[in-house]
């Protein structure tokens, strides 16, 4: 078997090589990676190359001109894939130089030896190739030095398969010449037998590196993934921390401005419990403050002290009532701190505009399978008549806090299923503002 070029296993070779060159074009044609383009035609040219060994009678003429020419093209192709492979531009570059010399003679030679066979013979090609493989081998072990230089199991591989192609080729070709060619039918064996082995065990160490450099890619992939997605979470927490100080000085001010008013209407009974209690809730702010969530037990906890606070500051105080669906626990559903209470503050300043009797807010927390829904709802002047009143005065507040709650809200569940709306709800009997605030219930 081993002594018949056409018997089964040099021709499972030949597949091999075949398929090889075809896949990993395949991959090029995908990705546009010269790696495998220049391995695809490196297996392409050997495969060209042995298909000698059962080329029918009629063609075997045109070895005679590519069977030297389709060897230094596969070497050029080798020494590309090598490049590329190893890196050996950046790793080794005054080396590096020599080798784009190497495979540019390669193709030169592999011209050169059609050009000899047209104005020569086959056995002047044979006398050339003898003449230059030492040259070449003695380059190529100088290079498997060289190339130790680089770190990586993927450089040991590639010398190991290189390294024996080469051993073994050179049996092929001196072996004959030294022992005869009666030594190889004795013990059944064909000198290109080793030729085909060093192929092959060549190819599978190729194969090994390949296939480890796709999975470093895809690694290396996946890592970059999720360094960009932790990248993207820090940018939003960035973000909500910036929305949330934005928020928190503004709040901070008109409480401090109600201190003031009752230390200037000299009520200093009603301004001590007012500081009391907003110590109290300036506690609970600071504690909460560093935290991107909190329960939404919690932040209506914080939200009833702020309201207490502006039942006093307002003449005549307002009616706060707070209902919440008995299925709801409130305990595992976050939220963002203080991102209800810009609602109620807007209802407030301007919901109560003008209005100084039966003022009332409601806050009502409703359970909607996966879903939280939270309805603001004032008695006040309504959204137009107070846009119209903003309008004829020169000394309006604006409410930066409502565009900040929104975006934290959205944020933190990355604007996926997030609703907030605001309506006017006053009609020829009746007046007010309705927010409606839906989210999901688990970030």
């Amino acid at each position: 078997m081993l002594l018949d070029l056409t018997s089964e296993l040099y021709s499972w070779i030949r597949g091999g090589l075949l398929i090889l060159s075809i896949y990993h074009l395949m991959i090029f044609v995908l990705n546009r990676r010269k790696l495998y383009l220049f391995y695809s035609l490196y297996s392409f040219s050997l495969f060209i190359y042995f298909l000698s060994h059962v080329c029918p009678e009629p063609y075997v003429w045109i070895y005679d001109f590519i069977n030297f020419s389709i060897q230094f093209v596969a070497f050029g192709f080798y020494v590309l894939f090598a490049r590329d492979l190893l890196q050996t531009e950046e790793h080794i570059p005054d080396w590096d130089v020599l080798l784009v010399i190497e495979y540019r003679i390669f193709f030169l030679l592999s011209l050169a030896f059609v050009a000899v066979q047209v104005f020569f013979s086959y056995q002047h090609q044979e006398k050339l190739f003898l003449t230059l493989a030492p040259i070449f081998t003695v380059f190529a072990l100088l290079t498997y030095v060289v190339l130790t230089k680089i770190k990586g199991r993927h450089v040991t591989f590639f010398i190991i398969g290189s390294l024996t192609y080469v051993i073994l080729a050179n049996c092929s070709l001196l072996l004959p010449m030294i022992l005869g060619e009666e030594f190889f039918t004795r013990i059944r064996i064909e000198p290109m037998f080793f030729t085909y082995l060093g192929t092959t065990i060549e190819l599978i160490m190729f194969a090994l590196i390949v296939g480890h450099r796709i999975t470093s890619i895809e690694q290396k992939k996946r890592a970059i993934e999720t360094e960009l997605a932790q990248k993207i979470q820090e940018m939003s927490d960035l973000r909500m921390t910036a929305l949330q100080s934005r928020m928190d000085p503004h709040f901070l001010y008109n409480s401090l401005n109600s201190i003031n008013n009752f230390v200037l209407q000299n009520n200093v009974e009603k301004a001590s419990d007012y500081i009391t209690k907003f110590s109290r809730l300036i506690r609970e702010i600071l504690k909460k403050s560093s935290n991107k969530t909190i329960p939404l037990s919690e932040e209506l906890g914080i939200l009833g002290l702020y309201v207490r606070l502006e039942q006093m500051r307002m003449d005549g105080g307002f009616d706060y009532i707070v209902t919440i669906d008995e299925t709801i626990d409130l305990e595992k559903i976050l939220v963002p701190p203080l991102f209800i209470q810009p609602y109620i503050e807007n209802a407030i300043w301007h919901g109560f505009i003008n209005k100084t009797e039966n003022r009332k807010i409601s806050l009502t927390v409703h359970d909607e399978e996966d879903k939280v829904r939270c309805e603001i709802i004032d008695n006040g002047i309504g959204i137009e008549k107070s846009k119209s009143l903003k309008k004829s005065s020169s000394h309006h507040r604006k409410s930066f806090g409502l565009q900040a709650s929104e975006d934290r809200i959205k944020l933190l569940h990355e604007h996926q299923k997030v609703y907030v709306i605001i309506e006017d709800i006053s009609d020829s009997e009746a007046s007010g503002t309705k927010v409606t605030i839906k989210f999901p219930k688990n970030i």
